[in-house]
């Protein structure tokens, strides 16, 4: 029976699932903390999808914590897991190993002990600088151990009941090429070796002993091994099976799953007949979560790949934004992740309810995720001290290619009330612009300042634009901040049309503004557009200035 979690849509998701879990927890086992579980298979680069996987159970095991309770969060690395093909990017070689354990394939860079390890390494930092923290199980150790082996017995003693569980959502639904015996073979066993001579799994087992537990099986090597008894043989359940058993043995109260796993007829169904008549467990609560996806993630580097990352988000997001994508969306909702222009838009929002909440303005609702992504219930997550809108460090990171000197003497101007100390006051911030500038801006989009003048422009100005360029050149150093440049840059047209410098705009003054600000990006970077000119103008300084107008 399959135990949902009912959540209305007007309902804060995170809280009201939380709740729920701590009453089921206390029901199912009395005294012990609740636990929320997710699993991943280290097969290749863990995505940004996959990172839902973990998200959704650590907002409810954290909230969970926050009213004080205790609550636990497993990650069950599926690293016993076959090795099924190669991904793009890598090695042909590596097919040798495809049917064989995720870690008994050699790790593609020297440098982790399996293939497993070097796909799990980048989540777990990616996990720590988010502040989820996770019990790992590595399903290898658990398998190998032998800690499931009296679980293994049961499935294969029990194996008709659960061939018929499984015969009755076939006739359902199509084919799932993850089980080992379509329904037309004699006999069904829910257990799965890896060959003892080749190490793969491609085995059909052939016999299996309910008294002395002593399995026969044949591989399409040629080998054939046994009678051997169960406990002796390296091998696991097949994925129907082996989730469900998994619940039992862990005592999971909640685990989501994608939209694909949580349908009619699909695993958590079959899982929830298994669990309880085989394994003598209780389903977990669960619902359905949605995709994640990614706009303009292209890298421009070399390490360009297939789906992001959490690492290749945590470039150019602060952690506390990537836990607010998570948070702010109910699971049901799919949502996407910008690694293009975008980026800027979402840091501007996560700055508006930074300010909202500081101010006490914010609704009850939008306070409750800033907490869920601002922090854990071990505290606060690092923040940038000094947070500058993100458009304007990419622009300054842009037109100053990463020189830190420039970097902080703009930063400054940027800052004049209160200037900028080091730049380690705008950091990580600086940081992600400056890789989002480097990774995933196209080379043409970036900012190219002209070495020389333009000699045959200049010669080209009507003595209207002349006026315009004198008047910059003569009041840029009045004041030379960020508000003054951007006074006098929107004045020089207003001035030009014998208005006041702080006369309101009109819809006279749009296209002169717009006109004089094409001619300096022409002056000053040989395009049309770029920049906020204030910025492009404090990066180069008056003297570069000067020189590229033609006064100097």
């Amino acid at each position: 029976m399959e135990v949902a979690c009912p959540v209305a849509p007007a309902e804060d998701w995170v809280a009201r699932t939380a709740e729920l879990v701590r009453a089921e927890g206390e029901r199912r086992h009395p005294g012990e903390a609740p636990t929320c579980a997710s699993g991943i298979s280290p097969s290749g680069p863990v995505h940004l999808g996959n990172l839902r996987e973990l998200m959704v159970p650590h907002l409810i095991a954290n909230e969970v914590r926050r009213d004080g309770a205790p609550c636990r969060h497993i990650l069950s690395w599926d690293d016993y897991d076959r090795f099924r093909r190669v991904p793009g990017g890598f090695p042909e070689s590596f097919n040798e190993y495809v049917g064989r354990p995720l870690t008994a394939v050699p790790d593609p860079c020297d440098r982790h002990q399996s293939w497993a390890e070097h796909f799990k390494e980048p989540l777990q930092d990616s996990l720590d600088r988010l502040g989820v923290r996770v019990t790992e199980i590595s399903q290898t150790q658990m398998y190998t151990s032998g800690a499931y082996t009296p679980q293994i017995v049961t499935a294969m003693r029990r194996r008709a009941d659960i061939d018929a569980v499984l015969t009755k959502y076939r006739t359902r639904r199509a084919a799932d090429p993850d089980e080992d015996n379509p329904e037309s073979e004699a006999a069904y066993y829910p257990f799965r070796p890896y060959c003892a001579t080749c190490g793969r799994d491609d085995t059909t087992v052939t016999a299996f002993d309910d008294e002395t537990t002593e399995i026969t099986y044949v591989c399409a090597c040629g080998a054939q091994h046994g009678p051997t008894p169960i406990a002796e043989v390296a091998g696991k359940l097949v994925w129907k099976v082996d989730w469900p058993m998994r619940w039992a043995y862990e005592r999971v109260t909640f685990e989501p799953a994608g939209v694909d796993h949580s349908s009619p007829g699909s695993s958590f169904t079959v899982g929830g007949e298994l669990v309880s008549e085989i394994f003598g467990g209780e389903m977990p609560l669960h619902f359905g979560y949605s995709f994640v996806a990614a706009n303009g993630a292209a890298k421009m580097s070399s390490s360009a790949g297939g789906a992001p990352t959490p690492a290749d988000a945590l470039e150019i997001f602060e952690p506390p934004l990537v836990r607010w994508l998570y948070a702010r969306r109910r699971p049901e909702q799919a949502f996407s992740i910008a690694f293009n222009q975008e980026v800027g838009r979402v840091y501007d929002e996560w700055d508006a309810l930074s300010r909202k909440v500081a101010d006490g303005n914010a609704d009850a609702a939008s306070t409750a995720v800033y907490a869920r992504s601002a922090g854990t219930s071990e505290g606060l997550l690092p923040v940038t001290p000094r947070p500058m809108k993100f458009a304007t460090l990419a622009s300054v990171a842009d037109i100053t290619a990463g020189d830190e000197v420039q970097l902080l003497r703009i930063v400054r101007d940027l800052t004049v009330e209160d200037p900028v100390a080091t730049l380690d006051e705008v950091r990580p911030r600086l940081d992600c612009a400056q890789a989002w500038v480097t990774e995933y801006v196209p080379p043409a989009e970036r900012t190219q300042v002209r070495t020389e003048p333009d000699t045959a422009r200049l010669a080209a100005v009507s003595e209207s634009e002349r006026a315009a360029l004198k008047l910059l050149i003569e009041g840029m150093t009045a004041d030379w901040s960020y508000d003054g440049l951007t006074t006098l840059l929107y004045g020089i047209p207003k001035l030009q049309l014998g208005l006041p410098i702080s006369a309101p705009p009109t819809q006279e003054l749009r296209p002169l503004q717009r006109t004089w600000f094409v001619l300096l990006y022409e002056l000053l970077i040989g395009k049309d557009t770029g920049p906020r000119m204030p910025t492009l103008l404090l990066a180069l300084g008056p003297e570069r200035i000067r020189y590229l107008l033609g006064a100097a």
